[in-house]
């Protein structure tokens, strides 16, 4: 377990040093997430460039965007390490798609929770199975729900602790990291897909517009998917 001085450490520490702080404190089941965003790219960088003792992973809900295999494939090839996938179980997505159509999520919020359900938080749940510490690409200025996350949080529910080492890092340090490091990224986020879910419920952002308001654009909502429900969290032990 970590302590309140470990606890207090991690703010004083940048996201590089911060990951191998942790994977020295905990040597087992540190774990990271990522959708092959941009925050994401530049933590995938840290791990596998510094041969970290972390399992990274990501979701295939599929309905993603052909960019999002592209990328993958590349990262693959770059770093020399695999990224895990994990899949929706094929009976849950025939149940919905059955039931509700196969683009059910735009007829109500309840549906559209659903569907990210099956597609998203179940595989997630797979994952995070045995984890210790879930990583993830969070940052506090990405929507309004997020201004509140603590840089070390603990998960009651899935009983792991949920590290976002980049949580105060700006858009401009995201950007300035991949055009330093000439890192890959989707080539959906020069056409305005900042934030990039499934295809079709994302869509490009206008300027000025909220970096989220391309998610899940014909409701309105708190903008999140489930993966990240601030009810599972609950304080430092």
């Amino acid at each position: 377990m970590l302590s309140q001085e470990d606890i207090l450490q991690f703010e004083k520490l940048s996201p590089e040093k911060g990951l191998q702080f942790i994977t020295a404190k905990i040597s087992e089941g540190v774990v990271f997430s990522t959708s092959l965003g941009q925050e994401d790219q530049v933590l995938t960088d840290f791990i596998f460039k510094n041969k970290m003792p972390i399992k990274v992973f990501t979701l295939d809900t599929g309905r993603l965007f052909y960019e999002h295999y592209e990328l993958l494939a590349n990262n693959n090839s770059k770093y020399k390490i695999k990224t895990e996938v994990y899949f929706p179980q094929a009976e849950d997505v025939e149940k919905f798609v059955n039931e509700k159509g196969i683009n059910g999520f735009y007829n109500s919020v309840e549906n559209r929770k659903e569907c990210c359900f099956i597609r998203k938080v179940k595989p997630l749940n797979r994952a995070l199975a045995g984890a210790n510490v879930w990583i993830t690409g969070l940052r506090s200025e990405q929507s309004e729900n997020r201004t509140t996350l603590k840089m070390i949080e603990w998960d009651d529910t899935r009983q792991l602790y949920k590290y976002n080492p980049l949580l105060h890092w700006t858009y401009d340090d995201v950007l300035t990291y991949i055009a330093e490091n000439r890192l890959q990224d989707l080539p959906l986020h020069k056409k305005g897909f900042i934030s990039v879910g499934c295809k079709p419920c994302t869509r490009a952002i206008e300027p000025g517009e909220d970096p989220r308001a391309g998610r899940w654009w014909w409701e309105e909502s708190q903008k999140e998917c489930g993966l990240h429900s601030e009810k599972q969290i609950g304080k430092i032990k």
